[in-house]
């Protein structure tokens, strides 16, 4: 079976994210989204309401499972038998951060492969931390962000009003 890992922290997890799950979905067997347990980021939701998150928007892709995880990425791919990490790319601002992780995590790792996929143009500018920001000023984030995840944010950001 080909597995690949889907890694991010997923704070919260956005129509992009799904667009990039999607694609890899249809690349490998099965597909691991790996939502990283990252205090130092301050997240705004906790690991566990992340998971749930993501679970409630991937149940429709039957190749498709997320979990916890934390320490390093290449040690967790190690462990659940990836042959491949999955990585987004946005735009070319996202391309060397990616790159150097990637040669770090090959060095660590060299049987494990990094791609890069690219979500379709209308989601290249979205990023958790726009999605927040615009739902903390209570704009409209519905073109960016599944339903679940849109109620999730409503809990923390009350519509104004």
């Amino acid at each position: 079976m080909r597995h690949c890992i889907y890694p991010g922290t997923f704070d919260p997890f956005t129509f992009g994210h799904l667009d990039v799950l999607q694609r890899a979905a249809k690349l490998f067997d099965h597909v691991t989204v790996a939502i990283a347990n990252n205090p130092g980021k301050g997240p705004l939701f906790p690991p566990e309401r992340r998971l749930e998150l993501v679970q409630t928007s991937t149940k429709h892709l039957p190749n498709v499972s997320a979990t916890l995880f934390d320490g390093l990425l290449v040690e967790f791919a190690r462990a659940q038998e990836a042959v491949a990490l999955i990585r987004g790319l946005r735009a070319l601002s996202d391309f060397e951060f990616e790159f150097n992780m990637a040669l770090m995590n090959r060095h660590l790792e060299p049987e494990i492969e990094t791609l890069f996929v690219m979500p379709r143009e209308a989601y290249s500018y979205t990023s958790s931390s726009l999605v927040k920001q615009v739902a903390k000023l209570g704009g409209d984030v519905s073109n960016f962000v599944p339903p679940e995840v849109i109620k999730a944010l409503r809990e923390i950001y009350p519509p104004r009003g």
